[in-house]
Order: structure tokens, then sequence, then C-alpha cells
């Protein structure tokens, strides 16, 4: 399917931050850009405000001086909404209520000509429900950019039950040339990004309530060990608790009390005492000035043991393996349960049960689990779980073990799956049930991960590389322990596994 043609009007309709973003997307793409406001001179300030970012772009080199000018000229406030009869994209970004857009996109339709296209900008309303009071809901779509619309590459072009595929089709591929990824998705409760990075922060705050570590701890064991660019607390303080807090109840509620999105009592406690993040000045962390910079925890040096005995299993064993022997550690291959042996303690791969209830089902009472790590051959930190009945002597010698690779060792408490192992397996699971339920792509939903929220790899992608019978099994000892329908393994996975119990993967 072609795009829209250059010459194409587009129609911006909110100068907000994801208005006033979209608009200079579309500026810069090539497109004549009438934007309009319903408040005195929002719209021309706005523009201007574009301007002045162009300035900047230019100052920096990343934009010629021409090409700024020229895309200024093609921005334009316009006062009424009748002046956007001749586009043939509007694209809404005003207040997020359906009333509201349900009266704008009415007025529209009995302005502009049949051939335009209607999107909007909604990132929790139902598309569907949008339409469902327009004469011709078959040309609604919605346009889901995120923010900053400039910067952030994932537009996600959701489709409403109404909405005509060849509709859907031309919006991708006017997004694909405005230099953006678009991903095609149904119009289901949160999409694609809002519903598959709930667990991102719903595992977080849970293992906060458990106890497992304090914020600083666990945001720095998700971004060192999980490769992830912000921890979930301090990513929860960026947005907001207010915002966050508010989708996942929205999603909660959408799906009907389904427990996998049940909201956090933690943040509802946070929202309550108004504590909403970077925003008030304290969230999780405290700002400004004067604040302490939490740091995280970290054990004391111990020595590193003379004999290493190594069990291989393909993925993160033989990674850290590779990496205790290019430091010198002088490691015994044996035949044993994939891990690694040293002074008594079996140091092993987190499975989704604790240390303690795994050292007893082993009856190897010093038993260590580490935690899942995005990259193992560059990874500055680990993160490790000791059964109780663990010996001091068995725990020093793991944690010197890692030490002499160069790795900082952090002790989480004996939570089952730990951190990064639970979080990336139900970040997965989230997404195979997305692809399961027909609301997009596999490669759709690792894109949207990737671009949307900046994930280091896609969850499906992720699930591929770790292997999909330890992301059951870790999901199936969860759902044991808690006993908890929240950790159900998506019917997707097990159809896959059991059709394919050595090799199933999403991708290749």
């Amino acid at each position: 399917m072609q795009p829209l043609p250059r010459n194409a009007t587009i129609a911006v309709i909110g100068s907000g931050a994801m208005g006033a973003g979209i608009a200079q997307v579309a500026a810069t793409a090539g497109h004549q850009v009438v934007l309009f406001d319903t408040r005195p001179d929002a719209a021309a300030q706005a523009i201007d405000a574009i301007g002045a970012t162009y300035a900047k772009l230019v100052a920096k080199g990343r934009m010629g001086a021409v090409e700024s000018d020229l895309a200024r000229e093609r921005l334009r406030p316009i006062a009424s909404l009748q002046d956007a009869a001749g586009a043939l994209l509007v694209i809404e970004a005003i207040v997020e209520d359906l009333a509201v857009k349900r009266a704008l996109f009415t007025e529209l339709e009995g302005i502009v000509g049949e051939r335009c296209i209607l999107a909007t900008n909604t990132s929790s309303i139902s598309v569907t429900a949008i339409g469902a009071q327009l004469a011709h809901p078959e040309r609604l779509v919605g346009m889901h950019f995120f923010n900053p619309a400039p910067l952030m590459a994932l537009v996600e072009v959701v489709s409403g039950l109404a909405t005509d595929r060849a509709v859907a089709e031309v919006v991708h591929a006017t997004a694909e040339s405005w230099g953006k990824s678009p991903v095609h998705a149904r119009s289901t409760p949160g999409f694609i990004v809002n519903r598959v990075a709930r667990p991102f922060y719903a595992e977080a705050l849970r293992l906060l309530l458990e106890q497992s570590a304090d914020v600083a701890t666990l945001d720095a064991v998700l971004r060192d060990c999980g490769g992830f660019r912000m921890g979930p607390f301090e990513l929860m303080d960026l947005i907001g608790h207010d915002v966050n807090f508010s989708v996942t109840k929205s999603v909660f509620a959408a799906y009907f009390g389904d427990p996998r999105f049940t909201p956090s009592v933690l943040q509802q406690e946070l929202v309550d005492a108004g504590f909403l993040g970077r925003k008030t000045g304290r969230g999780f962390y405290r700002y400004g000035e004067q604040a302490d910079k939490p740091v995280a925890q970290c054990e004391p040096s111990c020595m590193a043991p003379k004999t290493v005995k190594y069990a291989g299993a393909a993925g993160s064993v033989d990674a850290l393996a590779a990496r205790l022997q290019g430091a010198g550690v002088d490691l015994t291959v044996i035949e044993a349960a994939p891990g690694l042996y040293c002074d008594g303690a079996a140091i092993l791969l987190t499975d989704g049960r604790s240390a303690t209830e795994r050292a007893q089902a082993d009856n190897h009472r010093d038993t260590v689990l580490f935690d899942l790590l995005f990259d193992a051959a560059s990874a500055p930190r680990i993160a490790l779980a000791r059964a109780d009945q663990c010996s001091e002597a068995a725990w020093a010698a793991a944690v010197g073990l890692f030490q002499a690779a160069g790795l900082t060792v952090t002790r989480l408490d004996d939570v089952p799956g730990m951190a990064v192992m639970r979080t990336v397996a139900m970040l997965a699971n989230e997404a195979a049930d997305v692809v399961h339920q027909g609301v997009c792509s596999a490669r759709a939903v690792d894109i949207a991960m990737q671009k949307g929220v900046n994930y280091p790899r896609g969850p499906l992608a992720w699930l591929d590389a770790i292997g999909m019978g330890q992301v059951v099994t870790v999901l199936a000892n969860l759902a044991a322990t808690y006993g908890e329908d929240r950790y159900r393994v998506s019917p997707l996975l097990r159809r896959k596994l059991a059709a394919d119990p050595q090799g199933a993967r999403f991708h290749g």
C-alpha cells in the first residue's frame, strides 16, 4: 500500500506535547500541516516552539538551515475546524475522554472530504468505541505515537472492529514514510505496549512488597543484569505514579479483573500520599539538590574458590563459564545438573522456585541461585539468592567466584524466580498471549517493545534466547508457589512446546 502523497495536507487537532510533536514529524516529512486547538493562540505558540526546536537542531548540525526553514513554513495554525476541510489525514491528540473524542470526530465527518482518513492518538480508549457513532467508522483508525513523538520510533496502527484494512495499511505506510517503525494492532485494552509492559512494573512492585530488596537494588539488577535502560521504580517515578497506576487500573478493569493486571497496593499508597515521582519531588526516590541517592546492595569481597567444576548448558551457564575462564578461573567439566560447583555450593540458574525449595527438592542444602543475565559476557553485576539452609562458607565461595570474574555481586532475598528471570518470563508470556489472541504478530510485539519502551530485546526474541521450555518451567513453578492464576502459562507457549519440545521458537 502506498503512503499518502507528499502534497497531502495533514491536520492535527490538539497542540499539546503530543499534538505538537506529531505536527513536527509530519512537517519534517514534507507535508503541509494545519494545527488546531480550542485554546486561544495555543496552536500558534506550539508552532513557534517547533520552530525553536528546528533552530536547535540546525545549531547541533542535525538539520540543514534550508530544510529547517521549509519545514517551519509548512506549519500553519488554524482558527476553526472548518479550515481542516482539505486534509487527507486528520490526527486527533486531545484529552483522553471518550465522549469528547466522539464529539470531535462526529463534527469532523461533516467537514472533511470522503477520502479523508480520521486517526486518533488515543493510548487507552477503544478505537471501536470512538468510532461507534460515526456514519463511516471504517475510516477511523488508531495512530498511537509515543512521547516525545519526534524521537520515539514506534507508532501503533490500531484497527477497530469497523476499520477498513486498506485505511490501516495507508496509515502504516505513511508512518513508515515519516521514518517511524509502525506496527499493526487490533483494538484491545492497552493495545500492545501498555498491555505487554504491565509485568515490568507489576513484578518489581511485588518483589518490593515481598522485601526481596530495596528499590535501588532492584533497579540496579534490572538495569545491570537485565539490560533495561531504566529500572522499574525510576521509570515509574519518571512517568508519574498517577499516570502509571491509572493505566494499570484501566487495563485491569478492561480485562474484567484478570489477576495478571492486578494493581499494587504499594503504588496506591504513593498516589494517595501525593508522592507521584519526579514531578512532585518524591516517589520511590526523593528528588532535589538535597536528596540522597540510594546505593544498590553489593556483597563484600570474598576469596575466590580454588577448585571450580562446571556442568554445561546452552545460555547463561555456558556464557558465565566462558567469562570465568576468560578471567583465569580454571573449570573442570563434570556430569551434573547444569551449573557451577565450588566448595560444596551448587550455583544454578533460577527456574522459578526459591533456592530454599530447590535445595530441599535436590537434597543439596548449599544451593545458590543466580538471576538471568541479558549478556553474561559484559554484565557488570550478577544477582544471587541463597537457600535458607546454605552455609556461610558455600555462600562466600559463590560470591568470590563471580567477583573473580569482575562482577559486582548483589544479594536478593530468596524469592521465587528472582528479579530479571520472572520479569522477562512474564513479559514473554504476555507477549505470547497477545499473539495468541490475534492482537498483533510476533514480529510486531517485539518491534513495539523495543521501539516503544526501549527494551534491550523483544520479549519473544528473549524467550527464544532463554528457551521456551525454560520460560514455561519458570512460569509453572511461579504458579505452583503462589497458587495464583496470574502466572498461568499462555496456551500458545504450551502448544508450541508440545509440538517441538526441543526447538520451539517464535522467530527463525
